[in-house]
């Protein structure tokens, strides 16, 4: 495993982070409670040190299975959770009040089974509450003790300027980034450049597209699968062609590193962006595997321009 120092912090983190959405159990197919908590289990035994989850997931499920998961070995992780998505009256919307967020904050505490967080991140900025408002109420959350740092989530370059004053503050921004979407690259890397940030990126095998198991045959997602909706476009149209011919330079890659094609999609992020953490979403502990096959190993300039071009 390879770890890192998140910016500003004492958080030395694995650069393998098991992402939590999937543990939610919804939009997911089919997933299976024991089996996500061998799947962390097996994240833990692989060295993985970074759980990052959401209070949206699931609508908490998520945190309380990584709360069971992790058990008594909790005080040896660094937990990343989330605040902003609020979900009412089976209606969705953004809430960053510091109100909500001290709400937030207690629940999820609860459901995790634990007396801190350490790294609690906006999910994302509800568009009417001033960012200093924000910070204010998180930096009361730390004054006591149940968070111990803050960072972003789905900030775009154009915002960067809205938070200038406060470069050194958060310790990450995340973004969706992989060789299926390159489309926020800028954004993290101008907001990390600017703010001082360590890059995160979620959606990093592209909900599972850049894991070479699927071809347009085996596609066929039930309505319990959030991919079989078109607004997620890497399986869909043309982007699905698309897709499959970045798959397809990726698999000499992965023959030449004896590795899998998952640990490729992993790899590159990591080697083209420096100082990152890739996080991957994982339902069985042999998807969690897949990705470990990335550490302790480089692309060749070669090959990261292969995939770099294959992928714009």
């Amino acid at each position: 495993m390879e770890y890192l120092t998140l910016k500003g912090t004492d958080l030395k983190v694995s650069r393998l982070c098991l992402g939590g959405c999937p543990m939610g159990g919804y939009g997911w197919g089919d997933v299976q409670d024991e089996e996500l908590i061998k799947t962390i289990h097996a994240a833990l035994d692989a060295g993985i040190t970074m759980f990052d989850n959401a209070d949206s997931y699931g609508l908490g499920h998520s945190e309380e299975i990584l709360g069971k998961g992790l058990g008594k070995r909790r005080n040896n992780v660094v937990i990343a959770t989330k605040f902003g998505v609020r979900v009412e009256n089976g209606k969705t919307f953004y809430d960053n009040s510091p109100e909500y967020i001290r709400t937030a904050c207690e629940n999820s505490l609860k459901r995790l089974g634990t007396d801190y967080i350490d790294l609690y991140q906006v999910h994302y900025r509800d568009g009417k509450t001033p960012i200093a408002e924000v910070v204010n109420a998180l930096d009361e959350l730390k004054a006591e003790g149940k968070i111990r740092y803050y960072g972003l989530s789905n900030i775009h370059a154009e915002d960067a300027e809205e938070y200038k004053s406060l470069v050194g503050t958060f310790a990450c921004v995340q973004n969706e980034y992989s060789l299926a979407c390159r489309k926020f690259e800028e954004d993290l890397t101008t907001m990390c450049d600017e703010l001082r940030l360590t890059p995160l990126t979620w959606g990093s095998l592209g909900q599972g597209i850049l894991t070479g198991k699927y071809t347009k045959n085996n596609m066929n997602f039930g309505s319990d699968d959030r991919r079989s909706r078109s607004i997620y476009v890497n399986f869909h149209g043309d982007k699905i062609e698309k897709n499959l011919e970045i798959v397809k330079a990726m698999r000499p890659v992965a023959k030449n590193h004896d590795v899998s094609v998952t640990a490729v999609a992993v790899r590159f992020i990591l080697d083209f962006i420096p100082n990152s953490v890739v996080l991957v979403g994982a339902k069985r502990p042999d998807q969690i595997l897949g990705s470990t096959e990335a550490m302790g190993w480089n692309l060749t300039e070669e090959e990261l321009k292969i995939l770099d071009d294959i992928s714009r």
